[in-house]
């Protein structure tokens, strides 16, 4: 993950979380880890139209049931970290980005 671009993500809760920004399609560790369906809407500012966590990054980024609404949205990059610390941390990560960005294709955990 090291040689791609990397972005500083904010969450609602004032941490930023750095991810790696990847076309898509792109192929993934099979390791944990975080990762959003984002957009460019300006040069180098990004908007995401997807945030999820997983156990294992290749095997859900390889066939992804958000990765048409995404698309739909205007989705061109998966951005992606590796996340230790179990479940519990990468689920309390995807939360206080849904919930500071509200991206259009998460139905949970959207005020």
């Amino acid at each position: 993950m090291a040689d791609a671009p990397t972005i500083m993500w904010p969450g609602k809760s004032g941490k930023e979380y750095k991810y790696w920004r990847y076309p898509m399609g792109s192929s993934f560790k099979k390791e944990s880890g975080n990762y959003i369906f984002a957009k460019e809407t300006k040069p180098n500012t990004w908007f995401p139209c997807y945030i999820g966590q997983t156990e294992n990054l290749d095997e859900r980024l390889g066939d992804h049931e958000k990765e048409a609404c995404a698309k739909r949205h205007g989705a061109t990059h998966i951005h992606a970290h590796l996340t230790s610390g179990g479940e519990s941390v990468r689920r309390a990560e995807e939360k206080d980005l849904i919930l500071r960005w509200q991206p259009p294709c998460n139905e949970q955990l959207v005020d």
